[in-house]
């Protein structure tokens, strides 16, 4: 067990932070208003021997809200494929350390994921800390189905790829959920309405901050909507999946059955009609017999 350090505060009350296990601490922290933290949070960044922080510049306005004197040391995309050994040591040590990002749950578009596998395959034991999410913040405002969803982080960078990118994903039927840059927000949303059509979608902007909005509608209203213009802070997109397609109309495909079958033999008849209409192919092998039977 690491021993405590000089712990935290709250408000100008200082608390003491209990001594934690060696392990990996994957710690969530504020996405924006720096009150979205836990306890448990705060005693773990408290008593961890060192945090890990993307940016320590930036994590330095977290930690030092809440006095966190503990060392930082920078991991980030850069750095941590050579840092993992060292830190895969210092874990088997017997050190408690903290992992966090510049906002939000670590390794959700951030850095993190070769340290956890090298942790992972060395059988030592990392600890989730869950707290804030701009993913999960934005999914249960955006109003759209959350039993099935699918996070697909950024984008690519290119116009093309962006597109074939977004072309994958047309006929997955979970809502899809994405992070952009306020940069591209404008040419990512018009490709999206391109490509996805007349979807219901949501923008989520400056989340849990003072300027928190959500803008919902099609995509092309929304791509209208930011046509040309710059936001402020990464933008959370959420968009509705494929809609199921309806079922064929039985007289149309049957009537098209008949056509093949008189052309070529049953089974090939029966194998053309169930590719073009999406159909179980014992549903049209049955229907064809029976059709057979009646000549």
């Amino acid at each position: 067990m690491t021993e405590p350090s000089s712990g935290y505060f709250i408000a100008g009350t200082t608390f003491v932070a209990p001594p934690l296990a060696p392990g990996l601490y994957v710690v969530a922290t504020p996405i924006g208003n720096l009150r979205d933290i836990t306890i448990r949070a705060l005693e773990t960044l408290a008593a961890a021997s060192v945090v890990l922080c993307e940016d320590t510049r930036m994590s330095a306005r977290l930690l030092d809200h809440y006095g966190i004197r503990g060392r930082r040391v920078a991991l980030h995309e850069h750095n941590e494929r050579a840092k993992a050994d060292d830190i895969v040591a210092r874990v088997a040590a017997g050190q408690a350390i903290a992992l966090i990002s510049d906002a939000g749950t670590p390794l959700l578009s951030d850095p993190g994921f070769p340290l956890i596998r090298a942790l992972a395959e060395a059988n030592l034991p990392v600890f989730p800390i869950p707290g804030a999410s701009a993913l999960l913040s934005a999914l249960v405002v955006a109003g759209l189905p959350t039993d099935a969803f699918a996070f697909h982080g950024f984008l690519p960078n290119k116009a093309g790829a962006r597109a074939n990118a977004i072309t994958a994903l047309k006929d997955s039927r979970e809502t899809l959920v994405f992070y952009e840059s306020p940069r591209r927000l404008d040419d990512t949303l018009a490709a999206m309405a391109e490509i996805l059509g007349e979807r219901q979608a949501a923008v989520a902007l400056e989340l849990t901050k003072r300027f928190e909005r959500v803008h919902r509608g099609t995509l092309p209203v929304l791509a209208a909507e930011f046509a040309d213009t710059e936001t402020k802070g990464e933008a959370v997109i959420v968009v509705a999946g494929a809609a199921e397609a309806s079922a064929p109309d039985a007289a149309d495909w049957q009537a098209d059955l008949v056509a093949e079958m008189a052309t070529q033999p049953l089974r090939a008849a029966v194998d053309e009609v169930t590719k073009k209409y999406g159909l179980k192919r014992k549903e049209v092998y049955d229907a064809a017999l029976a059709l057979k039977a009646e000549k």
